[in-house]
């Protein structure tokens, strides 16, 4: 009776309150909903905080990146709240996917601080390419710290045994999601998930990332990291990584590449020093249409030019093509947007530094910035530079802006090579020309711009083309000095690429847009991107009719002019010469000035241009099977280097 009667109560309180306790019920539903998604955003917020906290070793770093508004900390927890959300619904329990994904963010992190201590740069993508390495170097370290090897396989032994445990433990006792669960959480987070990997191209500006505060900072890596944090920087970094071997790559391949047989005596007129200046930004501006520049700003490079560099680069990336000038290889053979100061260069490569080295030449490179930047203290030691002159040892150099004045590094570059009685190879790269090219740089702009321009865009074009009338005067300085020396000097000098003029180009009418295209015709291209090239010698004057040529080609004249003979730099670069003066990611201009676009997507390859690949990859990610063939002077400079490379 008393059942009856609890069932009759209860009935009827259904029946009066059932409207309130169906809205109790949602109303926990939805605190339970919040409760576990508010506890995914604190577990990713820990998380990268946990990240910051291993690679900046202070949790108060780690804090301010979180407190500063101006770094994308939140952000990248909120990625990370994303992907815990859909691989929880992949997974179909809470909060398991901290036990996969922890781990995995963790142990780079701990990497990378470690890699810190010792080589000061943080862990990137492409380190795990040169991982044949580490494997090679294990029983020498286990030799030197033999419990520290053992330490370090015990704590993987339990730290995976753990990992173990633990997932089978929450497999069994954390929630398990419904189906309309999974499907929602799959259905907010993946599409999330893929719009932020498509923003995140730092060769394309992207309006909603730099709202995120996510900045690439690809000439600066430490910079990046300390500003992006190790999680974003290190993905900003991912798409460098992919460097496959091209299809064919083996030993019989390379050894199948055709040589020419290197003279006895490498050179018919004794040995000249060689003084290659790359010119920030030079540019011959009298290109531009509707305006005059008087007087002209470049006579003398004018009188001697020998032709055009076509550049890889627009504006910026200096790296890029001091990379293809040094070593005569291309950027056209690497992931695009790569920059292989940055990702590549961690051993020893082939390059002009160490081709005059085993010619019994002082090799030295010469730049009025800090060593750090563009990583070029490290890529010149590992091109085989005996020193890097830079502003930490090089005199203090009067300024022109706030850059080194070209005329000042010229006396320097004098006063270096006075010092000098064996041959010398210089490369250096000029300051005074970077921009931005604000008003005022200079108290006095002796070249007038004439032309319907607005006043903003007439003080840039002044402020440029004084710097480069500076460029043009150090130029006929240093050949002044030269012409004096008694050994044949030459010296070579180009762009590394346009300057960043901004809304000049569209409001003269030299481009539709602030910046250069990528892909477009072959005269599209060639007015973005050719900038002045000179080789001249005190003995016999400019070389002329060079025509366009990409920077990896220079290499092959200077030392053509300069007499000398090298199974790859005259050799074999030199046979793609013949047949192909450009080689771009995009374009292919060959000896007779033919274009052929998109050349790289096409089902065959030309002979050459396959070897080409092969070669530099070979010497850059692959097994060096052409060391001796085509580069025995880099063999025998980096014989210890080499036998433990990959």
């Amino acid at each position: 009776m008393a059942s009856f009667e609890s069932a009759v109560r209860a009935a009827t309180a259904t029946e009066v309150y059932g409207p309130q306790i169906a809205f109790g019920a949602r109303y926990n539903r939805t605190l339970s909903i919040a409760g576990r998604l508010s506890l995914s955003l604190l577990l990713s917020m820990a998380l990268i905080f946990a990240i910051e906290w291993i690679t900046r070793d202070s949790a108060s770093e780690a804090l301010s990146y979180f407190l500063d508004p101006m770094r994308p900390a939140w952000t990248t927890a909120g990625i990370f709240f994303f992907l815990f959300l859909a691989v929880d619904a992949a997974f179909g329990r809470e909060n398991y996917s901290v036990i996969l994904i922890a781990p995995l963010a963790l142990i780079p992190a701990l990497v990378s601080r470690q890699k810190q201590i010792f080589l000061s740069d943080p862990l990137y993508p492409t380190d795990f390419l040169f991982g044949r390495q580490i494997m090679e170097l294990m029983p020498v370290l286990v030799r030197d710290r033999p419990w520290t090897a053992v330490g370090i396989v015990v704590g993987l032994v339990v730290s995976i045994i753990g990992l173990i445990w633990l997932s089978h433990f929450a497999w069994r006792r954390f929630p398990v999601m419904t189906r309309r669960q999974r499907l929602t959480r799959l259905a907010v987070a993946l599409p999330l998930l893929a719009s932020f990997y498509h923003i995140m191209d730092y060769n394309n500006f992207s309006w909603i990332r730099d709202r995120l505060k996510v900045i690439p900072i690809m000439w600066d890596q430490t910079e990046n990291y300390r500003h992006n944090g190790f999680v974003m920087a290190f993905a900003l970094n991912l798409p460098m990584a992919n460097v496959t071997a091209p299809a064919g790559y083996m030993s019989d391949a390379i050894d199948k590449i055709p040589t020419k047989p290197v003279p006895a005596g490498t050179t018919h007129r004794g040995k000249p020093d060689v003084i290659v200046l790359m010119s920030e930004s030079f540019w011959d501006p009298t290109r531009l249409p509707n305006v005059k520049l008087s007087p002209d700003p470049m006579p003398t490079i004018r009188r001697m030019q020998s032709g055009n560099v076509f550049s890889p680069e627009f504006g910026g990336m200096t790296a890029n093509v001091e990379f293809e000038a040094l070593t005569g290889f291309s950027n056209a053979f690497l992931p695009y947007g790569s920059i292989p100061y940055q990702q590549y260069i961690r051993n020893p490569i082939p390059s002009l530094a160490t081709f005059f080295r085993g010619e019994g030449y002082v090799a030295r490179a010469v730049h009025p910035f800090q060593k750090w930047f563009w990583n070029r203290s490290a890529v010149y030691k590992a091109f085989g530079f005996e020193q890097f002159k830079s502003e930490e040892n090089m005199p203090v150099m009067q300024k022109r802006g706030i850059f080194a004045s070209d005329e000042s590094l010229t006396k320097e570059i004098i006063r270096e090579a006075d010092q000098l009685r064996d041959p010398f190879f210089f490369f250096t790269v000029t300051l005074q020309g970077h921009g931005p090219y604000e008003a005022n740089r200079y108290a006095k702009n002796t070249i007038k711009v004439e032309g319907n321009l607005p006043e903003a865009d007439r003080q840039v074009l002044a402020t440029y083309a004084q710097g480069i009338k500076e460029a043009d005067d150090s130029l006929k300085m240093l050949m002044k000095w030269a012409k004096k020396r008694d050994r044949e000097t030459i010296i070579v000098l180009f762009g590394d690429h346009l300057p960043p003029l901004n809304t000049v180009y569209p409001n003269t009418g030299y481009m539709n847009d602030v910046t250069a295209s990528r892909k477009g015709s072959l005269e599209q291209m060639k007015n973005q991107h050719e900038t002045p090239l000179v080789v001249w010698s005190n003995k016999t004057g400019p070389v002329k009719d060079i025509g366009t040529i990409s920077p990896a080609f220079l290499s092959y004249h200077i030392l053509k002019q300069g007499g000398f003979e090298h199974p790859y730099y005259t050799g074999f670069l030199g046979n793609v010469f013949d047949q192909y003066h450009v080689i771009d990611r995009y374009m292919l201009i060959d000896d007779a000035g033919k274009d052929t676009a998109a050349w790289s997507r096409q089902k065959t390859t030309p002979s050459l241009i396959r070897d080409y690949r092969f070669l530099q990859h070979d010497m850059m990610f692959g097994k060096r099977f052409g060391t001796d063939r085509f580069f025995q002077s880099h063999a025998d400079l980096f014989a210890n280097a080499i036998a433990v490379a990959p």
